[in-house]
């Protein structure tokens, strides 16, 4: 079976769905294909930053996603000598109306943006269908072929193909883009502690300990751990077994000694393969990647999201012309690429100095915290706090909505009545 649209967009995460929905309200036809019968996967990049909250609210969105289950952070900090803490960055410095990172199951966020995707009638949402290959025709891509959760098999052809399927993107393998791969010192093992009634937390406060380091992440009722451990340890750790993973985390955090019990088996811990990587050239005719797909982050700050985000908002603003004229040319896509690989590009840059200064010597043994010198900074000169909160929590060029895209806040039951 052979169908046709303007637009398919491969991956319903944050970009492909941020895409989808701005796309759709620009008057293009726009397909989102997503490989899972819905969105319920755990520990994704759950963080929604400053920038993306603002987003929101220029698609009248904000309201409805204030009144999803969230918890808020603050600042994030690095514990120091004397049982301390330093404050890295602080949000509450940033002029802009959500000075806070939201903490929002990803899930909860992705169905928001498909619900205000189903309000519009070029919008098409299909899930349990898996892109599975690029139809190519004269040199240039012209379509995805798919397989649905029942067997069926089909073509979609388009004008444009968008990948936002991730770092193990099906459409830049199609494609044949082959991305520039950054040494990466670690690897990242997430599981959850409950969270009690009296644990207050507003910050990102990590544990760096004789050669452990595990960043808390608080939840609205847990507390989401990520454990950072040298890069191939993954056999190692899991024949080591669930009673000396639990002394690795206590060892990091001392404090939460009284709920790894929770920790049943290593089966209720996730690794994460941590890859930082860059495409050269984001785009051939007919075919685009963008957010992991054309970059995989370290989850260093947690940015992945927002910047995947950010690509999606300039995407739709570069090409929503084109597309609706029915032709987008190479020229078109590589304005994509100019636009977002410098923020990339820095922001990518810091991690692998993060990398280099303050992971690798912890987990090597090497520091119980960050440089001294970063300390020192941060202790005579408090503005600087506002650097690092401005990097993370906004970005070097972040996107407002275009035009075409703003809304009036938008109730659920408005939405329904729809």
């Amino acid at each position: 079976m052979t169908e046709h649209t303007t637009c398919v967009v491969v991956g319903g995460g944050p970009a492909g769905m941020v895409l989808g929905l701005l796309l759709a309200r620009a008057g293009v036809e726009v397909t989102v294909l997503e490989k899972h019968g819905d969105f319920l996967r755990d520990f994704r990049g759950d963080t929604v930053h400053p920038s993306t909250l603002r987003l929101l609210d220029e698609l009248g969105l904000g309201e409805r996603f204030a009144a999803l289950p969230q918890s808020r952070v603050e600042e994030m900090a690095f514990p120091v000598e004397g049982g301390s803490t330093l404050v890295l960055a602080d949000f509450r410095l940033l002029k802009t109306p959500h000075p806070y990172i939201a903490m929002v199951p990803q899930w909860d966020l992705l169905n928001l943006l498909a619900d205000a995707g189903r309000a519009e009638p070029h919008f098409h949402l299909r899930m349990d269908t898996e892109v599975t290959g690029l139809i190519r025709e004269s040199g240039r891509v012209t379509g995805v072929r798919y397989r649905t959760a029942d067997g069926e098999t089909g073509e979609l052809r388009s004008e444009l193909v968008v990948g936002c399927d991730g770092r193990w993107s099906v459409v830049r393998a199609g494609a044949r883009l082959r991305p520039r791969e950054f040494p990466v010192p670690i690897d990242v093992w997430w599981l959850r502690l409950p969270r009690h009634a009296d644990d207050e937390a507003t910050a990102f406060v990590p544990g760096m300990r004789k050669g452990h380091f595990a960043a808390v992440i608080p939840r609205e009722d847990y507390f989401q751990i990520a454990y950072l451990a040298p890069k191939g340890l993954d056999p190692r750790l899991r024949a080591e077994g669930i009673d000396r993973f639990r002394e690795r985390i206590v060892a990091a955090l001392p404090r939460f000694a009284d709920r790894v019990g929770t920790l049943r088996s290593m089966d209720d811990v996730k690794h994460l393969d941590v890859r930082l990587n860059l495409l050269r050239r984001w785009h051939v005719e007919g075919a685009l990647c963008i957010g992991d797909a054309a970059h995989a982050m370290s989850p260093i700050g947690g940015v992945g999201i927002n910047l995947a985000v950010q690509d999606a908002v300039a995407t739709a603003r570069l090409l929503a012309g084109p597309l609706r004229r029915g032709r987008v040319t190479s020229g078109d896509l590589a304005k994509v690429n100019r636009r977002r690989r410098l923020p990339t590009v820095l922001v990518q840059t810091i991690q692998r100095a993060m990398h280099r200064g303050v992971v690798r010597p912890v987990i090597e043994g090497r520091r119980n915290g960050p440089p001294k010198a970063v300390v020192a900074i941060l202790d005579r000169i408090p503005g600087a706090r506002f650097i690092p909160a401005y990097a993370i929590g906004v970005g070097f060029l972040p996107e407002r909505a275009p035009a075409f895209a703003r809304r009036t806040p938008i109730s659920r039951p408005a939405l329904e009545r729809r």
